[in-house]
């Protein structure tokens, strides 16, 4: 069924076709139950199937399960704190040394980052993107916690599990944002 809202948007309520991307929301709070190496895998193989400029794919992923690693994390990140119950975290990096076309990496790994939370979510999982890059100072804690060599660049890191609270679709379709052809 499709409708009308009064923004003059269509709405497409019971359409499932979305769902997945729809439905996805962030998720801090995880229960203690593992997540399976084979899990990771699959969430690390959507990732990898990521566009990126000149099919250049210059990430490279840590996946941190060592609960003192973890940890470690609120130290240097102020968000973080919902890494302490989270079961396994991913390190999403730029590798400069892999760019075919300079200065690319951030939207490649962002993709692929987007791609990591979009399989969290259709597995059952939950998980949120704590943001690294810019930040001089989540920079430089990734760079020495996670022993990053020269030319690798944390982006984000996503600290997902088995999700202990449950959230509902969020409708964030704004018309307002919205222009054809020109700005104005």
């Amino acid at each position: 069924m499709t409708t009308k809202s009064e923004s003059g948007s269509s709405s497409h309520a019971g359409d499932s076709r979305l769902a997945g991307i729809l439905g996805r929301r962030s998720i801090r709070l995880y229960t203690d139950q593992s997540v399976s190496e084979s899990l990771v895998n699959d969430i690390l193989r959507a990732a990898m199937t990521a566009p990126s400029a000149g099919n250049q794919q210059p990430w490279h992923f840590i996946v941190i399960r060592d609960r003192a690693v973890l940890d470690a994390v609120p130290t240097f990140h102020p968000y973080a704190g919902m890494i302490r119950k989270a079961s396994v975290a991913i390190l999403v990096c730029g590798d400069e040394r892999l760019e075919k076309f300079k200065g690319y990496w951030v939207q490649d790994c962002s993709t692929a980052a987007e791609n990591i939370l979009l399989a969290i979510h259709l597995l059952g999982l939950g998980g949120v993107w704590l943001g690294i890059y810019p930040g001089a100072d989540r920079i430089k804690g990734c760079a020495e916690l996670f022993h990053l060599p020269t030319g690798v660049t944390p982006l984000c890191l996503i600290p997902f599990g088995y999700p202990a609270e449950v959230k509902g679709p969020e409708d964030r379709f704004r018309t307002d944002r919205i222009h054809q052809n020109v700005w104005g």
